[in-house]
């Protein structure tokens, strides 16, 4: 796949910023149980104000050109609130986020912000892998009354299972890079070795059961 312009620069802030780190030669362990040759964490970004502003930049000019009739921004506890909020700040809209789970205490909010009966909402994300997490955010924006447009994030692995949940769920989502842009920009500015990019391709191809 081409990388188009937004998508390479943002692979190149994520590996300078060590928002993304890669180690082939030493695999991280995620959550999932999944051994990886990359680790994500785009909430590193909000820490350089340029790189910062151009991410919240890229967000809302993608959102205003795919979902034009958003009313309204909604964060993804948690990685997701400070982007939306920043995206929702600078295109004068509605903000509010989602909760993994309503609290167990006060109102029992799952939902924080004023979310209005028929809101066509835009969430926000930092990184789909499986989209488990996102899609439960959309199920909890729907259940109150919310319609959801369409989802968008940072950076997506590009991972099947993702582009199949999605597509289930009918809910449109836009990255503004992915794992491919990524590879070629850490090629290109020597972050990795010829060897190791084969290797993180063949992660890419069956990530349950690399490494193992």
């Amino acid at each position: 796949m081409p990388q188009t312009e937004t998508a390479a620069q943002i692979a190149a802030y994520l590996l300078e910023t060590q928002a993304v780190r890669l180690r082939p030669e030493q695999p991280f362990k995620w959550s999932s149980g999944w051994n990886s040759p990359i680790y994500c964490d785009n909430r590193v970004t909000l820490s350089f104000p340029h790189i910062r502003s151009y991410i919240k930049k890229a967000l809302a000019q993608a959102i205003q050109a795919q979902y034009p009739e958003v009313q309204a921004i909604a964060g993804v506890a948690t990685a997701g609130i400070a982007q939306g909020a920043l995206v929702a700040d600078l295109l004068e809209l509605p903000y509010l986020y989602v909760r993994p789970e309503p609290k167990s205490h006060g109102m029992g909010n799952q939902i924080e912000g004023k979310l209005e009966a028929g809101q066509k909402v835009v969430l926000v994300e930092d990184l789909i892998s499986t989209g488990g997490s996102s899609l439960k955010a959309a199920k909890a924006v729907a259940a109150a009354g919310g319609q959801v447009i369409g989802m968008a994030a940072i950076f997506t692995y590009g991972f099947p299972q993702a582009d199949q949940n999605f597509a289930e769920a009918q809910i449109p989502l836009l990255c503004l890079s992915n794992y491919s842009s990524l590879l070629e920009t850490a090629a290109a500015r020597h972050y990795i070795s010829p060897d190791a990019i084969e290797t993180l391709r063949q992660w890419r191809q069956a990530p349950e059961v690399w490494g193992i």
